[in-house]
């Protein structure tokens, strides 16, 4: 892997404007893809609250037009993924000959939509467990964690292992005060942030609540649970067993956050399309392939795309 120096960041919300931020604020030349909030971005620059401590990036390279980039050595795609659409016109673009990608976007399936784009051996995939909400045009809040997840991406689903690249890439995002976690099986780690994501997303939209309010809720409390549950049980189908010591510790992280609605919840509340394709559909699909009933999840999935039309 080449040296990293120019970074494009391919969405700059929650998640592309608080990485993006520390990895500019590290050293590193960033190159930012907006949409609503490129003037604003343009002319004040990024401000990112944290507990780690604030700072301002008062001037940031920022575009409206991908073909206005320059190509750079590595491209982090912080879109949801109801836009992933847009990535064969943006990633030939962005993305030297010999660059990465690193997605970093929920649910399953993301890297497979980016290596149709550019190939499969130049993806790498993400995970964030991150608390952070866009507050205003360019003002990022982080509120919690910020542990990235790096694996590598492979076709046939098997563990990529940890390659020299990944360990690159690792550092990279170290010397910007961003926690990493390097992993062998991508597609497991995807599984585990589905333990997540599933309940808490979806319940915070179809019960209209916050993190803390659906486990001070005893009815919420439990369905979270069997929902992590169902998870558990289809990775395992899928040759991706969790250990259930790892749902008890999802519960804890979530009850020792501060309260927190979820990406799923802001998007509902803002009139925004919902991720429930990659969220909820790709897993149900992968759960009825290996003949395992997510009756919960089924019946989420199906309030969340009602919901979904309305937006």
């Amino acid at each position: 892997m080449q040296t990293i120096q120019q970074i494009a960041v391919i969405g700059t919300g929650a998640v592309g404007g608080y990485y993006g931020g520390r990895l500019q604020q590290a050293g590193f030349e960033l190159h930012f893809l907006l949409h609503n909030d490129y003037a604003h971005v343009r002319d004040h620059g990024l401000v990112i609250e944290s507990p780690t401590g604030n700072f301002r990036l008062p001037e940031v390279n920022a575009y409206n037009n991908p073909d206005k980039m320059p190509q750079c050595d590595l491209a982090i795609i912080a879109l949801k993924t109801t836009k992933n659409h847009l990535l064969p016109t943006i990633l030939p673009q962005v993305v030297k000959a010999k660059g990465l990608v690193l997605t970093l976007q929920n649910g399953l399936s993301a890297e497979s939509t980016v290596a149709a784009c550019i190939g499969a051996d130049r993806v790498l995939g993400g995970l964030c467990f991150l608390c952070s909400n866009k507050v205003l045009p360019g003002h990022i809040q982080h509120l919690d964690y910020g542990l990235v997840t790096l694996g590598e991406y492979r076709v046939d689903g098997r563990p990529g292992g940890i390659t020299p690249r990944l360990e690159k890439l690792g550092a990279a995002l170290q010397s910007a005060d961003i926690p990493i976690q390097l992993i062998e099986d991508l597609l497991l780690a995807r599984w585990k942030k589905l333990v997540w994501n599933i309940p808490f997303n979806g319940l915070s939209v179809a019960r209209n609540a916050r993190t803390d309010q659906l486990l001070a809720d005893p009815e919420t409390r439990r369905l979270c649970e069997i929902l992590m549950q169902e998870v558990a049980k289809t990775a395992a189908a899928c040759a991706r067993p969790i250990d259930p010591a790892f749902i008890e510790k999802m519960m804890t992280d979530t009850e020792q956050m501060k309260p927190y609605a979820p990406s799923m919840k802001l998007d509902f509340d803002r009139g925004r399309p919902m991720e429930i394709e990659s969220i909820y559909a790709q897993p149900l699909r992968e759960a009825q392939a290996a003949g395992i009933a997510m009756p919960e999840t089924e019946k989420l999935y199906g309030q969340l795309r009602a919901m979904n039309s309305l937006v």
